[in-house]
C-alpha cells in the first residue's frame, strides 16, 4: 500500500461564512492573554476577579446539595424560577403596553409609554439563553438572510461581527463620534449623527440595529432623547432592534438607563439583551436572556433550543435567587457604589500620569487617550514585537508598549471598530478596565512608568 495517503479536501474547503473570522488572524484577546504577560496586572478584559455575593452563593449551595433537578436539564424556554423572577424585576421597567402587542393609540412615537401595569409572559415573552451572547447569535439566526444589513454602532463589542457574518448578513457601521480636541470628556459628548444614522437605515438591505447601552466600551448611557430619535427612526423603517442592555444595573453620576422596547412603536420589534454574568459577577455562568413579544422570541428560541437545547440548570436557579433578594439585600445600589469608588481609582491614576480618558457614566470600561505615547525610535526592533501586533492600527503598539513597559495589559480600541472606523478613530484610543479589586491600586504605580513616553501639550 502506498504510503503517501491523498491529501483530504477538509485541509482547505470551509463554511464560506466563517472565511472572515479564520482570516482574520490572531485576535486581541490571544495577544494580549494573561499567558502572553503572565506577571502583568489584566486592567484588559471585562470579567471582575471576585466571586458572585454570598447571599447568592450560600443558598444556591445548599439547594445544590440537597435537589436533584438542579443537576440535569432544564426546559429550553429556561427555568421557570428565572423567568418569573425576570418578570418581577424587570416588567415596570418596559412599560408594557396592555396586550402582548401594541395597539393603535397607546402613544406618540418617539415618546415612552404609560405603563400598562401588566407583567411580563414568562411563557411567551422572556427567554433564557447561554449568555447574552448566546441571545444574540440566536436573534441573529432567527431573523437575519443572506445580503441583510445589520447595522453596529462603532465602537462595538466585537462578537456582533461574527455573529451577524455567520448568518450571512452584511454588518453597516455608524459611529460615535468623539468629542473634538484634548483633554478629559464626558461619555455623553460621544453623539451618533441621526441623519448619517437615517440614511443607513432607510436602505431597503437594513434589516436590524444592534444598539448597546449602557455603551462598551465608550461608557455612553443614551438618554430618553436620542433613545426616542432612534426608535422614531426605526418605526419609520420598521427595524428590528437588539438592544444590548447588560450593563443595565451599572449606571452612575446620576445617569439611568432607559430601555428602548418602552417607547411607542418599539416593543413589537425590539428583543432586549441581559446578563446575569454582568449583574452578579458570574460571568463564567454563562445565562443570559431575551425580553420581548412572542412573534420575536419564539423564532430566537427554536434557533437557542437547537444550538444549547438548554442553558446551565444550577446556574440559572443562581441568578433567579439574585434577582429575587437583589432588593432586599440592597445589592444594585451597593455594588453602583463599588464600582464608582473602583472608578474613581483608575481615573486618579490616569489624572497622575497625565493621559487623558472619557468618563464614563455606565458600564466598567474608561477610553483613554493614547495620542500622547511616544515610543521611541529603535523600541520596536530592539523589543522584537511580533507581527501581529505591527499589522494593526498603532493603538495596538502602543496597548503592547504599555504592557512592556509598565507591565500592566489593557486593550486597543480598534478591536472594538470596523477596519474603517479604526483607521480613522479607534487608533487613537486603549481601553482600561476597573471591574477589578485591589489589582488598580498596584496598577496605578506602575502606570507612571509612562510618563517619561508622553508628549507635552
Amino acid at each position: 500500500m502506498s504510503s503517501s495517503a491523498k491529501p483530504t479536501r477538509w485541509a482547505t474547503q470551509r463554511a464560506d461564512r466563517i472565511h472572515a473570522e479564520l482570516n482574520a488572524g490572531l485576535d486581541v484577546w490571544t495577544l494580549f492573554n494573561p499567558v502572553v504577560f503572565p506577571t502583568a496586572i489584566n486592567l484588559g478584559q471585562g470579567f471582575m476577579n471576585w466571586q458572585p455575593p454570598s447571599y447568592i452563593l450560600d443558598t444556591l449551595t445548599k439547594e445544590m446539595a440537597s435537589r436533584v433537578d438542579l443537576h440535569h436539564y432544564s426546559h429550553p424556554k429556561g427555568r421557570p424560577r428565572l423567568r418569573e423572577a425576570i418578570s418581577e424585576f424587570y416588567s415596570p421597567e418596559f412599560r408594557l403596553p396592555s396586550g402582548e402587542a401594541e395597539a393603535e393609540g397607546e402613544g406618540k412615537v418617539g415618546e415612552q409609554r404609560q405603563a400598562s401595569g401588566r407583567k411580563l409572559n414568562i411563557e411567551t415573552e422572556v427567554q433564557i439563553t447561554s449568555g447574552a451572547n448566546g441571545g444574540i447569535y440566536s436573534v441573529m439566526g432567527a431573523f437575519i438572510n443572506d445580503g441583510d444589513g445589520v447595522v453596529c454602532i462603532e465602537p462595538f463589542f466585537d462578537q456582533y461581527n461574527a455573529e451577524i457574518l455567520f448568518h450571512g448578513g452584511k454588518p453597516l457601521y455608524v459611529p460615535l463620534l468623539p468629542p473634538s480636541g484634548g483633554g478629559k470628556h464626558d461619555s455623553n459628548d460621544w453623539t451618533l449623527d441621526m441623519t448619517h444614522l437615517e440614511s443607513v437605515l432607510s436602505q431597503s438591505s437594513t434589516k436590524a440595529l444592534i444598539l448597546n447601552t449602557p455603551h462598551n466600551p465608550v461608557g455612553k448611557v443614551f438618554s430618553p432623547t436620542e433613545l426616542g430619535e432612534i426608535a422614531r427612526l426605526c418605526v419609520k423603517h420598521d427595524i428590528l432592534v437588539v438592544a444590548d442592555e447588560v450593563y443595565d444595573c451599572l449606571t452612575f453620576d446620576g445617569h439611568t438607563h432607559t430601555r428602548i422596547a418602552s417607547f411607542t412603536g418599539m416593543w413589537d420589534r425590539t428583543l432586549t439583551v441581559g446578563s446575569a454574568g454582568k449583574s452578579f459577577a458570574c460571568t463564567g455562568w454563562r445565562v443570559g436572556w431575551l425580553i420581548g413579544p412572542n412573534h420575536l422570541v419564539g423564532p430566537a428560541r427554536a434557533v437557542h433550543t437547537r444550538i444549547t437545547f438548554a442553558v446551565n440548570s444550577s446556574a440559572q436557579e443562581g441568578a433567579a435567587i439574585g434577582l429575587e433578594a437583589a432588593t432586599k439585600e440592597k445589592f444594585f445600589e451597593t455594588q453602583i457604589d463599588q464600582y464608582a469608588q473602583r472608578r474613581q481609582l483608575l481615573v486618579d491614576a490616569l489624572d497622575a500620569i497625565g493621559l487623558d480618558y472619557t468618563v464614563p457614566h455606565g458600564g466598567y470600561f474608561v477610553m483613554a487617550d493614547a495620542s500622547k505615547i511616544q515610543i521611541p525610535d529603535g523600541w520596536v526592533k530592539e523589543n522584537d514585537v511580533p507581527q501581529g501586533i505591527l499589522q494593526k492600527e498603532e493603538d495596538y503598539l502602543k496597548a503592547w508598549f504599555i504592557a512592556k513597559v509598565c507591565d500592566v495589559v489593557v486593550i486597543p480600541a480598534t478591536a472594538f471598530y470596523s477596519d474603517k472606523g479604526g483607521a480613522e478613530v479607534g487608533k487613537n484610543y486603549v481601553r482600561f478596565s476597573f471591574c477589578k479589586d485591589d489589582q488598580i491600586e498596584q496598577a496605578a504605580p506602575r502606570l507612571k512608568k509612562l510618563v517619561p513616553f508622553l508628549k507635552k501639550d
